[in-house]
């Protein structure tokens, strides 16, 4: 059935969840970040760490995608992809980027933004060797972010590679890297009834963490 476009005003729910209270906040906001993962975990979620990116264009146009968060520290945040891609394009020109995180089976999201500085090449090699062998292959077929004919295509090309290697090591693509996000600022909303949700922000000030309150 579909949705008739007249009630998508309509469409809405009580966030029930909980409360976020200044007590529950923690000196650092990577520790909340991580526990906040950890209950996302374990709520089930589907990806809970898939992330939202968002950069920039050379126009001014803002761009959107889900990507997956694959390591943490204290202060950055660290994903890979394909260096041809068009989000790659759109960091070379304006490293400022922007991240949520939304678990709306918990009525969460946490808001982060920052700039980014490419992984060094030894990290990325690790990693990619992590990964299972049919994602390396995708990387080396997958000419990203670029217009194909067929899906057929695409699909060939994967079996012919993984044909070529059965038996061999995937080689380390050198157009395939990663990006580490150095946090500036972290948001954490908590939804809540009648929309009267909790958002506090932490804002990096030199060595230290400012916090505050943002109405809802």
């Amino acid at each position: 059935m579909l949705i008739d476009k007249t009630n998508i005003s309509n469409i809405r729910r009580e966030y029930i969840s909980g409360q976020l209270r200044h007590t529950d906040l923690t000196n650092q906001p990577i520790q909340l970040f991580s526990v906040w993962l950890h209950q996302a975990y374990f709520s089930k979620i589907p990806d809970p760490t898939a992330m939202c990116l968002a950069t920039v264009d050379h126009t001014g146009q803002p761009y959107q995608r889900v990507v997956l968060l694959k390591n943490f520290t204290n202060k950055e945040m660290i994903f890979y992809t394909n260096l041809n891609s068009r989000k790659a394009m759109h960091l070379a020109n304006n490293p400022k980027v922007s991240l949520c995180f939304l678990w709306n089976v918990i009525d969460r999201q946490v808001i982060i933004t920052g700039s980014v500085n490419k992984l060094p090449e030894k990290e990325v090699l690790k990693h990619f060797y992590t990964r299972p062998k049919n994602n390396q292959i995708s990387a080396w077929v997958s000419n990203q972010s670029k217009v194909i004919s067929s899906k057929d295509l695409l699909e060939n090309k994967f079996l012919e590679f993984k044909k070529n290697h059965l038996h061999k090591k995937v080689p380390f693509p050198e157009f395939w890297g990663g990006y580490k996000i150095n946090i500036n600022s972290m948001e954490f909303w908590q939804g809540g009834t009648h929309r009267l949700h909790d958002r506090f922000i932490y804002q990096r000030y030199k060595h230290t963490w400012r916090i505050y309150r943002l109405s809802p």
